[in-house]
C-alpha cells in the first residue's frame, strides 16, 4: 500500500511533522517514508491512497478499558443513586458483570471495537469480568478483536467476591489464555496479561495462588487504590497500604499495570517507580466515580511509567487527553498545572512503550521504517501554525474524534473515508440492543 499526500506526525523522539509525504507499507510494516513525488515514482503500483493533505499519525492507544461495560450505557440503577464508589461497584458493576452470557460478551466487545475503529484507537488493554460465563470468555473477546482488525491485550479479572470456585475459574481462564498466546497459536493482534480485580476483593491466599500460577515473567493488570475503600481494606487485611501489599505478593514489576492509583502516598509512588510498574490514569472515570484526582504530576516527576486509559468510557482517546489536561487545573485551582507536554508523554510515548512490551516484534506508536503500520488519518485544518512544540495543545484544543477518516492496523484498512470495512455497525448495534434488554432484565432480577 502507498499512502500519498499526507502530512505526517511521526511521534518519534524528537517528534517530526513532515508535509506532503508518502508512506509505503509492505505487509504489516512501514517500509519507507519520503516526499510523495519520490515514493510515487518508486512504487507506481498499486493505486495510492491519496489523503489530500490530511494528517497521518500513529493510532491512539488505550492502556486500560472494559469492553464488558458497554451495556451500562443508559441503564437505570434501581433505588437511590449510589453515594460512594463502593456502592457503585455493588449496585452497578458487579450485578452487571454477573448478568453477562457469552453472546453478551461478544456483542459488548464488538460495540466497543466499533467505537475504537471510528475514533482512531488501534491498541487497547482490556480488563474483563463475567462471573457466570468465565470459561472461554477471553477467546470470545479475542475473536471479536480479530474480526475488527485491532490489537488488544486481554485478561480476566480474578476476584474473591463471587466465591472461591469462581476465583479459581478466573485464574484458570487467565492461565489458559496466557499459554495459548505463548504456545505459538497467538495472533500478532493479540497478547495476554494476568487480570486481578483489586486489592479490596482479593485475599492473601488468592493473591498467592495467582502469583504461583502465573508463568515466569507474567505481568498483572489490576485496579489499585482507585478509592479510599481500597486503602482501608488493605490496611485492615495486612497492615500495609495497597501498593505495598501488592509488592509483598510480587505483583508489581516491569510487566504489570496498575490502573488508577488515585489514593497513593509518596512512599507508594516511590515503590511504583522503583519496581518499574506501569500506572494508568483514567480522569473521566475518576471524575464520574467521585474518587478524587490522581497525583499524576508527582508520579511523572518521580519516574513512574504513567500512561492513559479510559476505564470503559468511549474509545475516543483525545477526550481523555482533554480531561487529563483540565482536571489537574480545576483540582488544584492553578492554571499552571498539567502541561500539554505531560499529557502527550502519557498518551503518546508511555502508552506506546507499554504496547511495545506486549507486542515486541516491531515498534508501535510511531511512523518510521520497520514500525507496525498502525495509522490514522485526521482531517484537521489548523488555523494557526502546527509544530512539534505546540502539537499537544493543538490536539487538546483542536482535534476531535469526528475528524478521523481512515484507520489502519498492521497494514490492513479498517475504515476508509469514515466507512467501516470490517464491522457492520448497524447490524451489530441492532443485535446489541436486543442483547442489552436481556442483560438489563437479568440485572434487575438481582435486586
Amino acid at each position: 500500500m502507498l499512502i500519498t499526500h499526507a502530512n505526517l506526525i511521526t511521534w518519534e523522539e524528537p517528534n517530526r511533522i513532515l508535509e506532503d509525504q508518502a508512506v509505503y507499507i509492505d505487509g504489516e510494516h512501514i517500509r519507507e517514508i519520503g516526499p510523495t513525488g519520490e515514493l510515487t515514482a518508486r512504487h507506481p503500483e498499486p493505486a495510492p491512497l491519496d489523503l489530500g493533505g490530511q494528517y497521518l499519525l500513529p493510532g491512539n492507544i488505550c492502556a486500560h478499558t472494559h469492553f464488558y461495560g458497554a451495556f451500562a450505557r443508559g441503564m437505570v440503577i434501581p433505588g437511590e443513586a449510589p453515594p460512594s464508589f463502593p456502592y457503585i461497584l455493588e449496585k452497578l458493576w458487579w450485578p452487571l458483570d454477573r448478568s453477562l452470557q457469552p453472546e453478551d460478551i461478544r456483542l459488548s466487545a464488538l460495540a466497543c471495537l466499533i467505537d475504537a475503529v471510528k475514533h482512531g484507537t488501534t491498541t487497547l488493554f482490556d480488563h474483563h469480568a463475567s462471573p457466570n460465563a468465565i470459561d472461554g470468555s477471553l477467546d470470545i473477546i479475542a475473536e471479536a478483536v480479530e474480526q475488527a482488525g485491532l490489537r488488544a491485550v486481554l485478561c480476566y479479572e480474578v476476584s474473591d467476591r463471587d466465591g472461591d470456585t469462581k476465583a479459581r475459574a478466573g485464574i484458570a481462564e487467565n492461565i489458559r489464555f496466557l499459554k495459548k498466546q505463548m504456545n505459538g497459536s497467538a495472533n500478532r493482534q493479540l497478547a495476554a496479561t494476568f487480570g486481578l480485580h483489586a486489592s479490596l476483593t482479593l485475599s492473601d491466599a488468592t493473591l498467592e495462588a495467582c502469583r504461583q500460577s502465573a508463568p515466569p515473567g507474567t505481568g498483572f493488570h489490576i485496579h489499585a487504590a482507585e478509592g479510599d475503600a481500597d486503602q482501608f481494606d488493605s490496611l485492615n487485611k495486612s497492615g500495609m497500604r495497597v501498593v505495598n501489599r501488592l509488592g509483598a505478593h510480587a505483583i508489581l514489576g516491569p510487566h504489570s499495570i496498575l490502573a488508577h492509583c488515585v489514593r497513593v502516598d509518596e512512599r507508594e509512588i516511590d515503590l511504583l517507580a522503583e519496581s518499574r510498574s506501569w500506572v494508568t490514569h483514567q480522569p473521566r472515570s475518576n471524575m464520574n466515580n467521585g474518587v478524587g484526582v490522581a497525583p499524576v504530576e508527582t508520579m511523572l516527576m518521580s519516574g513512574v511509567r504513567l500512561g492513559l486509559g479510559n476505564d470503559g468510557f468511549s474509545n475516543a482517546m483525545w477526550e481523555e487527553w482533554k480531561a487529563a489536561y483540565l482536571l489537574q487545573k480545576a483540582w488544584h485551582r492553578d492554571p499552571r498545572r498539567m502541561s500539554g507536554s505531560n499529557v502527550a508523554q502519557m498518551a503518546a510515548y508511555t502508552n506506546a512503550a507499554l504496547a511495545n512490551e506486549y507486542f515486541p516484534d516491531a515498534p508501535i506508536g510511531r511512523i518510521s521504517p520497520g514500525a507496525y503500520a498502525d495509522l490514522i488519518a485526521v482531517d484537521y485544518h489548523p488555523i494557526t501554525p502546527l509544530t512539534p512544540g505546540n502539537l499537544p495543545w493543538q490536539i487538546i484544543f483542536g482535534f476531535h474524534e469526528s475528524m478521523v477518516t481512515t484507520t489502519i492496523v498492521g497494514g490492513r484498512v479498517l475504515m476508509k473515508g469514515r466507512q467501516l470495512l470490517t464491522l457492520d455497525e448497524a447490524a451489530i448495534a441492532a443485535e446489541a440492543r436486543q442483547a442489552a434488554r436481556r442483560v438489563w432484565k437479568r440485572y434487575e432480577e438481582l435486586f
